[in-house]
């Protein structure tokens, strides 16, 4: 048990009871009686001053009344207070030990070691972001290292394409992205053209991985740039094959997929006024239809917003896009240099954004595109006598294509004695047969009445006012159907409905949709649209089924079917099935 004042009283009068003892033993006298009055003693030292310790004006009583000496006084007050200090020593010591368990307790007596990393890394990882933000380390970083805002995602795929039978595998499907891609296609000759596969399925995994940083450079100025993986330098898909680019573990290339200032002049208030040049995001609100989600624009772009009350605000988008630029020292062969075929696109939007209620929103877009030069032409009358003879309009051609879109020969071969009158050296490439000029609806309705469900309805209509079928038919080379008539279209349209959350941000949190589309082949260019749907291009109508659900606050899983029917031409149908992993940080 601890010491405590009154003990050390008690000590102090047994002390003194012994010493009185032995005074008695020493003088043969006893002590006085109770109630006696003592002897005076004139040699007894005066009082000293009270103190508030009982224990000390004891001690000093016992001194005043010649029991103690003052040297045995002193000796005993120095042990008493140690006596005290260690006393409140143990006392504080008690108090900072953990209460004994109580009957309901829970007793841990082992902690398995992977739960003691797991709690260290969990530490650790608070701990360092902790760090971070409030910035505890006291050598700052570089002023320049709070410009960058680096983000990045990473998907993998498994993909699966089944083809039913009963498609048309006899050479319906020319692979005309192949064929421009390449060295032209000798038409003359008893070989088919590359052609698109319609008959083997196949399976394969897939590799998407991005990283990026945002550059904040002040006054109003920002950048961006992005690097992608890919298998080409596709506009629509940066997917890495795993296995492809010459198999056996090869590495992969990594491609510039965004590089762009923009400048932010907009006065606030919900107004809002933003330049961008460069390479970036599509600027346009649309969906995959027309655009696909993976394509970067390059070029210039103006977009807007101005809030007309509390409920209604308008938006625009104004942009002038290359698609193509002649190379300078067109045809390099040629001593005498071919005239420029570059290509352009010019688009305007004008929408609106409405909160109709509380719990209903909608947003609907109106837009027009205008492709300048990117349909073929007719080259002037040649003879090419080798693969790698040049026509003048050789780079109307597509740079890059998928399927659908009707198609033309380039080049006006001549025939003459050096080429057996047209039954030689017949070297072709092929440009779309249409112009392209678009008038697209895009709208949006979003219902947040079960929130944190949401119901979203998304559609898109699009119409190419540039389709001439009766001069298409004269010179297509693709698109016939029975009877050898020409089935090409200019129309395009699609419907979807999603439900979930608006953001996959917790585990748990899910999405699904369905979507059905139709897809005539000259509606949208065949280069730009979805590049998953139908293998990617146009001519094709089916539906897709989707779901997502959330692993984490980063990673999310999602499954995808897609069922589509060729429009126009031969049958060809195929049945698309994608699950995917895919984190964002």
């Amino acid at each position: 048990m601890l010491p405590s004042r009154s003990n050390l009283l008690v000590a102090a009068f047994l002390a003194a009871s012994g010493l009185l003892r032995a005074a008695t033993v020493a003088t043969g006298s006893p002590p006085p009686e109770p109630g006696s009055e003592a002897p005076p003693a004139t040699d007894l030292p005066p009082a000293p001053a009270p103190s508030q310790n009982v224990t000390v004006n004891l001690i000093n009583r016992l001194v005043q009344k010649g029991i103690l000496t003052q040297a045995e006084a002193g000796e005993l007050i120095r042990q008493a207070e140690a006596d005290a200090a260690t006393a409140a020593q143990n006392a504080a010591d008690a108090a900072a030990l953990p209460p004994p368990p109580g009957p309901d307790d829970l007793r841990v007596t082992y902690i398995p070691e992977v739960v003691r990393n797991n709690m260290r890394d969990e530490i650790k990882q608070e701990l360092m972001a902790q760090a971070h933000e409030e910035q505890w380390s006291d050598k700052a970083a570089p002023g320049w290292t709070s410009k960058f805002r680096p983000f990045g995602d990473l998907r993998v795929r498994y993909e699966s394409t089944v083809f039913p039978e009963g498609n048309d595998n006899t050479g319906a499907f020319p692979n005309f992205n192949a064929i421009n891609t390449g060295t032209p296609f000798d038409t003359s000759g008893f070989l088919f053209s590359p052609q698109h596969n319609v008959d083997q399925d196949r399976q394969r995994t897939r590799l998407r991985a991005r990283l990026g940083t945002e550059i904040m450079l002040g006054d109003g100025f920002n950048g961006g740039i992005r690097l992608a993986t890919g298998e080409n330098n596709s506009p629509t898909s940066p997917n890495q094959s795993l296995g492809g680019s010459g198999g056996n573990f090869s590495k992969y290339a990594i491609w510039l997929d965004r590089a762009f200032l923009s400048y932010e002049a907009g006065p606030g208030d919900g107004k809002e006024l933003t330049l961008l040049l460069g390479r970036f995001d599509n600027p346009f609100f649309a969906t995959d239809l027309h655009w696909d989600e993976d394509l970067g624009f390059d070029g210039l772009a103006l977009r807007g917003k101005m809030p007309l009350n509390d409920r209604v605000s308008t938006f625009f988008t104004a942009g002038y896009f290359p698609v193509y630029n002649t190379d300078f020292n067109f045809s390099s062969n040629q001593p005498a240099k071919f005239e420029s075929t570059d290509k352009w696109l010019t688009g305007v939007q004008l929408g609106l954004d409405w909160q109709a209620t509380d719990d209903l929103t909608a947003k609907v877009g109106l837009a027009y595109y205008d492709f300048n030069g990117i349909e073929g032409r007719l080259s002037s009358p040649f003879v090419p006598l080798s693969a790698s003879d040049a026509g003048d309009t050789d780079t109307t051609r597509p740079g890059f294509a998928q399927r659908g879109n009707t198609y033309m020969a380039l080049r006006d071969i001549v025939p003459t004695a050096a080429n057996n009158y047209g039954t030689l050296y017949q070297y072709q490439y092929y440009g779309l047969a249409s112009e392209f000029r678009n008038l697209t609806l895009t709208g949006k309705l979003e219902y947040d009445h079960f929130d944190p469900v949401r119901l979203a309805l998304v559609g898109e209509v699009t119409k190419n006012l540039a389709f001439d079928e009766a001069g298409i038919s004269r010179r297509a080379v693709n698109n016939y159907g029975s009877s050898n008539v020409f089935a090409g279209g200019d129309t395009a349209w699609n419907l979807a409905f999603q439900i979930g959350k608006p953001a996959l941000e917790a585990l748990g949190d899910w999405q699904a949709g369905f979507g059905y589309r139709y897809v005539e082949s000259d509606a949208v260019v065949d280069g730009f649209t979805d590049s998953d749907f139908g293998g990617g291009g146009t001519n094709v109508r089916g539906f897709t089924l989707s779901g997502s659900v959330a692993l984490s606050k980063a990673v999310r899983c999602g499954l995808r079917w897609m069922s589509s029917n060729e429009i126009a031409g031969p049958p060809l149908s195929s049945d698309i099935l994608q699950f995917d992993l895919h984190a964002k940080f």
